[in-house]
C-alpha cells in the first residue's frame, strides 16, 4: 500500500533553511500529482506547493523562498525552504493524488480533500 514518510523538520532561526523530504513507497513520484501542506494547531490546513502534470504552484506566502523538487531515482519529493520566517512555523504534510487521476489538477491542486494519501507530518519551528 502507498506510504508517504516525511522528514527534515526541526527548529531554526528566522532567515534559516530546512529541506523537507517525503519518501514514497508503492507510489511513483515522477508521474504523480503531489503537494506539501501545512497546518498549525487550531488553524485550517493550507497548501504550500504542488506538482502537477506540467506545472508547479506555490502559495503566495512562500513564492521565492520555497522550492519543490523531486528525485525520481530515489522516489522522493523535496521542499527546500529558505529565508524562513516565524509564520512558517507549522506541521508540514506530504500529500499525493492516486496514480492516473491527475485530471482537473489545475482546479484542485490546493484542495486537501483532492489528495488520497498523506504522510504523518514533520514539525517546523522558526523562532
Amino acid at each position: 500500500h502507498v506510504q508517504l514518510v516525511e522528514s527534515g523538520g526541526g527548529s531554526v532561526q528566522p532567515g534559516g533553511s530546512l529541506r523537507l523530504s517525503c519518501v514514497a513507497t508503492a507510489y511513483t513520484v515522477r508521474s504523480g500529482c503531489m503537494a506539501w501542506f501545512r497546518q498549525t494547531k487550531g488553524e485550517e490546513r493550507e497548501v504550500v506547493a504542488a506538482f502537477g502534470p506540467s506545472s508547479t504552484w506555490y502559495a503566495d506566502s512562500v513564492k521565492g523562498r520555497f522550492t519543490l523538487s523531486r528525485d525520481n531515482d530515489k522516489n522522493i519529493l523535496y521542499l527546500q525552504m529558505n529565508s524562513l520566517k516565524p509564520e512558517d512555523t507549522s506541521s508540514y504534510y506530504c500529500a499525493a493524488r492516486r496514480s492516473g487521476a491527475c485530471y482537473f489538477w489545475a482546479s484542485n491542486w490546493s484542495r486537501g480533500t483532492w489528495y488520497d494519501y498523506w504522510g504523518q507530518g514533520t514539525q517546523v519551528t522558526v523562532s
